[in-house]
């Protein structure tokens, strides 16, 4: 199943398996290279898309703000390692979305093809194919971060992950099955030279 536009963005930072931190939106070819996997969300900005240091700032302001709303959300666990150090103030993170959010307006609209259920869209008079993909970025967040799955969200605190992700099931505590085994492997280490330590 694909995740919802936010995670895949908050996951933009992540661990590179020896104990740091990459980020996927450092650069505006390594932007555009994670925007074009992201089909989902570049359909929400029809158009030609120019991917430039404008458009890599916006989403990066974005992602600072989810990061820092969902460190809220997890709280009083801790957030992620990866920016707990530097975490956005809530209403400086609440105002970055927000305005993201408002840079395109929209309108509801209601379709109803001849064949199957209705559906719904959004009316954009928005011409900018950037503010587009970051005013849709922003949207999402805001949905997630009102909606039930808010409830769910979750830090991973395996070894050198800094991921957060959606508990799908009540014994989750990892956000992938390779964070599981590294923590209960460290688990199993700690154990261990604790017991050699006290012989």
């Amino acid at each position: 199943m694909a995740q919802r536009p936010v995670m895949e963005l908050a996951g933009t930072i992540r661990h590179d398996g020896g104990g740091g931190v990459l980020d996927d939106l450092d650069t505006v070819r390594g932007a555009q290279r994670w925007l074009q996997q992201q089909p989902g969300l570049l359909a929400a900005a029809p158009g030609d898309l120019v991917v430039d240091e404008g458009v890599r700032d916006a989403v990066v302001g974005v992602r600072r703000a989810v990061r820092a709303l969902f460190a809220r959300v997890v709280s009083p666990a801790p957030p992620s390692p990866a920016d707990a150090h530097r975490l956005l103030p809530l209403d400086e993170a609440l105002g970055l979305l927000n305005a993201a959010a408002a840079r395109e307006p929209v309108t509801p609209q209601l379709h109803w093809p001849a064949e199957g259920p209705p559906t719904s869209g959004l009316l954009s008079a928005e011409d900018d194919p950037g503010v587009r993909l970051v005013a849709a970025l922003a949207r999402d967040a805001v949905d997630f971060l009102s909606g039930p799955q808010r409830e769910r969200l979750r830090a991973c605190h395996a070894p050198r992950c800094v991921r957060y992700f959606i508990k799908s099931h009540g014994r989750q505590e990892w956000c992938k099955p390779s964070c599981g085994n590294r923590a209960r492997v460290a688990r199993h280490y700690e154990r261990t030279r604790e017991a050699a330590g006290r012989d």
